[in-house]
């Protein structure tokens, strides 16, 4: 009994350490790898297991760069994996760029792919033109009359320019404020409305993709809209303030005469008070004329005439006084 319960263990043992073996030793990627032409050492696998590190990644990886004539090594798959890269992206878009006679290496894709672009994306942009619609651009000629252009920008990825290149919201934004320079130095909307193709050259001829990570093909107008007389409207806006200034400055003359006027009248009553105060003083002066004798009787009634004669004169001057009175 206790024979046999070690035979069943020496058999246990031996399977868990075929397993082990077979895990360690990947004779199956080696010998896949011997099929294809893939120069990799059995002992390289059983590294590559020890650094943690994929070994079917790695073989596919060579396998696949080999049947299309990349010139890669074990060692640059494998520092790109551990540095955190996407393998099957960058072999992806090696082959696509070696058929399509971009020229792009290893070394150049692995950068791209570290940078956090999509390197086999940017390959098929590269041989795809991409089309970005701008949004609408509002602008205003010389005439004062607004125009809406609407733009379409046919770019292609420029393969040394994604890593630290602009983006697609740098491209817009060149591209609006050349159509926005455009229009405004036109003399009027209907040369923008008869010629839009000059816009396009305008905006081409300022080489807006430098810089960026896209190399732009052509820029064609789609759609351009009047919009709005912004001259006449700014006029109307500067009548409307100069005519509230107009009546800011009669209202203050018209203010400073009332306040004139006021004073004046001010004026008036002092004087009148001055001259009833004057002639209360009259009667005093006479009775005391006539206690020194400075003043006679004749000469009394000789005032008297006069006054009165000065009292006729002015009812007849003035007869719509008199008539009140």
């Amino acid at each position: 009994m206790g024979s046999e319960i070690q035979i069943v263990l020496i058999i246990v043992g031996a399977v868990v350490a075929l397993f082990l073996l077979l895990y360690l030793l990947p004779v199956n990627l080696w010998f896949t790898a011997q099929l294809s032409n893939v120069k990799i050492s059995l002992l390289n696998l059983v590294l590559m297991r020890l650094r943690k590190v994929p070994p079917a990644l790695i073989s596919n990886a060579m396998i696949i760069s080999t049947k299309a004539g990349l010139r890669i090594t074990t060692n640059e798959i494998e520092t790109h994996y551990l540095a955190g890269g996407n393998v099957n992206k960058v072999i992806k878009a090696l082959i696509s760029a070696d058929k399509a006679n971009i020229p792009l290496d290893f070394k150049l894709a692995t950068a791209i792919d570290l940078a956090g672009r999509d390197v086999f994306d940017a390959v098929q942009l590269s041989v795809n033109p991409n089309v970005i619609n701008t949004p609408p651009v509002a602008a205003v000629a010389k005439d004062g009359i607004q125009l809406i252009a609407k733009a379409r920008v046919t770019v292609r990825a420029n393969i040394n320019q994604l890593v630290g290149g602009a983006g697609e919201e740098t491209i817009l934004a060149r591209v609006g404020e050349g159509i926005v320079t455009t229009i405004g130095s036109s003399i009027d909307h209907k040369h923008v409305l008869e010629n839009p193709d000059r816009i396009s050259k305008t905006v081409l001829s300022k080489g807006l993709d430098s810089g960026t990570a896209f190399e732009i093909l052509s820029i064609d107008i789609a759609d351009i809209d009047i919009g709005e007389n912004v001259g006449a409207k700014l006029q109307t806006d500067q009548a409307e303030a100069d005519l509230k200034v107009a009546n800011a400055r009669a209202e203050e003359r018209r203010a400073m005469a009332v306040a004139n006027e006021q004073e004046m009248r001010a004026k008036a009553q002092e004087a009148r008070a001055k001259v009833i105060e004057a002639e209360a003083q009259v009667p005093m002066a006479m009775a005391e004329a006539f206690r020194s004798g400075n003043l006679g009787i004749m000469d009394y009634y000789k005032m008297q005439n006069i006054q009165a004669d000065t009292d006729m004169r002015t009812s007849i001057s003035k007869p719509g006084e008199s008539n009140k009175k």
